[in-house]
């Protein structure tokens, strides 16, 4: 097999793993991604269900490679500004309207804490850089006064990001919990600057 054909069925490849993200991910985002939500993707994409994991170690690659599509997209529509206290709310709002992807991050997230499973560098790399950039993100808020010195800037960053999925978590089993007024809340008490 020539180089160039080697090549070429590679990159098909690696662009039918792509359109097979995309599409799990949007239907995931509505129907779950338990049932038949694997069959469906497999039928919009134009694959036997089984051919899916042609392309993936085994479905647990898949479902990591969804959430962190989830987050690209999260990111795209925050204007590609990374994760501040501001945007969190908006977050949570966006998450409301995906209930599928909500509830694949927390099961996934809950079940992924042992070293040796396939999804737990994502999950650690994951909370590593959200609460790394939301305490940059008090920490320059601190340094002109907007939000309370009192705290350590990466502490106040892991009791809102621990808010944030205790909200979820509450939402999931209670759809009338607002997941993103409750951060606005939790946002303008906890880090409220001293003396307000």
């Amino acid at each position: 097999m020539s180089m160039s054909r080697a090549r070429g069925q590679y990159a098909k490849g690696a662009e039918r793993r792509e359109q097979i993200i995309q599409t799990a991910t949007d239907v995931f985002a509505t129907e779950g991604f338990e049932g038949t939500a694997l069959k469906h993707v497999a039928d919009l994409v134009g694959v036997k269900e089984a051919t899916l994991f042609h392309y993936f170690k085994g479905k647990q690659e898949l479902l990591t490679a969804v959430l962190a599509e989830r987050d690209r997209r999260s990111l795209a529509a925050s204007g590609n500004e990374g994760v501040g206290i501001h945007l969190m709310p908006a977050i949570a709002e966006r998450n409301r309207t995906e209930p599928g992807l909500t509830t694949l991050y927390a099961v996934a997230s809950a079940t992924a804490n042992h070293p040796a499973h396939d999804s737990h560098p994502y999950f650690k790399e994951r909370y590593e850089a959200v609460v790394r950039e939301i305490a940059e993100d008090i920490a320059r808020r601190q340094q002109s006064n907007e939000v309370r010195t009192d705290v350590d800037a990466a502490i106040l960053s892991r009791l809102v990001v621990a808010a944030f999925d205790g909200l979820q978590l509450q939402w999931l089993y209670d759809k009338d919990v607002d997941m993103a007024e409750g951060l606005r809340q939790l946002i303008d008490v906890l880090l409220a600057p001293s003396g307000h």
